[in-house]
């Protein structure tokens, strides 16, 4: 699950991206509006935590104007603001839920999975290749009965793999979906997370080759 906070509070952004990527979500954050929504075009999200007070853009704006697009990913509204009126208006522009700071870390993990349950009718099917199976929501890995933990990076790039099938995926294919541009490990560390992610699934029972390098151009999955 891909995660977008946009909070313009430095340390809260950072607490928040800590908390999320501790219980293996994949999380991006942007400080303002107007960069938020260059992302959300740029990356499928499963969830927005987004701040009412944003420079620029802010939080009810983006709202509207992501609403107005037609992008029906859940939005999780944060704010200072426990008024009623400010309540409305922000569910009224499309927001799913709304959280009043300070909030318990435990209440706002309770909420986002509930946004992610109600969003689930696609994101909860497994998917499958061949004996090997990815449940997107539970992050359960599994090749025929054996379980595989993976980081959320490997997640990422098995997900992605599956998603494409037979097409070659190129490194900087795999580093521009899967990564921020501020955190590329580079071609070299997506070479060395594929080389990890190939040796959990052969430990699981997986063929060497399940992961299959195409010389030159990238990386696809062996026919099933």
């Amino acid at each position: 699950m891909r995660i977008l906070v946009i909070e313009d509070d430095l340390a809260l952004s950072e607490s928040l991206v800590e908390i999320l990527e501790s219980q293996n979500y994949q999380v991006d954050q942007a400080y303002d509006g107007e960069t938020a929504w260059h992302r959300i075009h740029t990356h499928d999200y499963d969830l927005l935590l987004l701040d009412l007070n944003l420079p620029g853009l802010d939080g009810i704006s983006l709202c509207q104007r992501l609403r107005s697009s037609q992008k029906s990913c859940p939005v999780l509204m944060l704010t200072a603001r426990d008024t009623s009126q400010d309540k409305v208006r922000g569910l009224d522009v499309g927001a799913d839920a709304y959280m009043v700071k300070p909030f318990s870390w435990d209440e706002l993990n309770a909420q986002i999975r509930a946004l992610l349950r109600r969003n689930q009718r696609e994101n909860s099917e497994n998917l499958i290749w061949g004996l090997l199976s990815l449940n997107p929501l539970t992050y359960e890995v599994r090749y025929r009965h054996s379980d595989i933990r993976l980081t959320p990076k490997e997640f990422a790039i098995l997900k992605l793999l599956i998603q494409h099938g037979r097409r070659v995926l190129s490194r900087q294919f795999i580093l521009e979906t899967i990564w921020e541009c501020h955190q590329w490990p580079g071609e070299e560390g997506v070479k060395s997370h594929l080389k990890v992610l190939r040796a959990k699934l052969v430990k699981a029972g997986a063929p060497k080759d399940l992961i299959q390098t195409v010389h030159g151009i990238g990386y696809r999955l062996k026919q099933p």
